[in-house]
């Protein structure tokens, strides 16, 4: 009675999670920026559709919830992790976690998106003039996290955002809060999660600037050196909610559920929901799903697998996850392997 009971209770939370995730709007999407950051890292949160904000601890958590990042126990993590994104893009990420004493964890956190190469085009050549280019987007992020009081975890990251196509460059910054608590209810974990909050951004460079002749100049004489720039964006901020709940739980292994309502300020809302088997803390099976009303979504499944390996003192988590793509491109694959000192 007591796991049809805990059943009905978890299905109840998931329900009110994702009821109102259709509740956005994607009318202002080109009018946003740095999209990168929202690229998911780390194959397990990938696995469970990010939907685990309860519950993630350690270096994982710097890119999902930064107060996750005072959830564990371990003086030192390192994560590791690579993406083979659609349209033969790239994604890899590297966080490193330590522990600071009774001052908290820190943090820091590198993702580098390549594009790969593209054809140089021109008005004269708009089918190409035999040159390539490489953009590329990068972020750094430097995170603090503490536990509170024996039942909340808080966190924040800042972030220096990097972009570069040919010689535009633009710049910025963005922050993350997050917070964890533990209701003391059967296991049950909350999360909250403010991601990409900053200022507005725009590219500027030397491609930008044109000679040209102003009105009443003299005819023969050169044109002046003007700059121009472009639009500013906005940053892709969100606020996130989500809870876990363990359906079962013991030595042998555990099966958590967990739900999570998004709120995009340039897309609309999502509901997202995620499952994980735990057999004795070193094989794990997840699957996670988006809910989300916009029919151009590409990746609404995932699912994944982890394996832990003891290495005397340290143990190695290899994890992997995949996403299911609808059209036009290959599935997407991620690989992690994260260090636990």
């Amino acid at each position: 009675m007591r796991a049809i009971r805990s059943t009905w209770v978890a299905l109840a939370i998931l329900a009110v999670t994702t009821a109102t995730a259709h509740a956005g709007s994607d009318n202002r999407l080109g009018t946003g920026g740095a999209t990168e950051l929202r690229i998911p890292v780390g194959a397990r949160g990938v696995a469970l559709a990010g939907s685990y904000l309860g519950t993630v601890t350690g270096a994982e958590a710097m890119f999902y919830n930064p107060a996750g990042l005072a959830g564990t126990d371990s003086p030192t993590e390192v994560l590791f992790s690579n993406t083979q994104y659609i349209a033969d893009m790239k994604v890899n990420y590297f966080a490193v976690a330590q522990q600071m004493g009774g001052l908290g964890m820190v943090g820091f956190s590198v993702k580098v998106l390549s594009v790969g190469e593209i054809p140089f085009t021109t008005e004269s050549a708009p089918d190409g003039t035999g040159e390539v280019f490489s953009p590329t987007f990068s972020t750094l992020g430097l995170t603090y996290a503490r536990r509170m009081t024996d039942r909340v975890n808080f966190g924040g990251t800042l972030t220096y955002i990097s972009e570069r196509v040919l010689q535009e460059t633009a710049a910025g910054v963005a922050f993350d809060f997050g917070f964890q608590y533990d209701p003391d209810y059967n296991g049950m974990r909350l999360g909250m999660a403010m991601k990409n909050f900053g200022p507005n951004s725009e590219f500027g460079g030397s491609d930008f600037e044109r000679l040209q002749h102003v009105s009443g100049d003299d005819p023969q004489a050169s044109g002046r050196s003007l700059s121009l720039g472009s639009a500013k964006f906005e940053l892709p901020s969100s606020f996130q909610f989500a809870v876990s709940y363990p359906i079962v739980h013991g030595p042998q292994g555990s099966f958590t559920i967990h739900g999570l309502y998004l709120n995009n300020s340039f897309a609309v809302d999502e509901g997202r929901i995620g499952a994980e088997y735990m057999y004795k803390k070193d094989f794990a099976l997840r699957a996670g799903y988006k809910i989300t009303n916009n029919s151009d979504d590409l990746m609404l499944f995932s699912y994944g697998v982890g394996l832990r390996a003891p290495l005397g003192g340290t143990s190695l988590w290899v994890d992997y996850a995949g996403q299911l793509v609808k059209n036009y491109f290959s599935d997407v694959q991620h690989v992690s392997v994260k260090f636990v000192f």
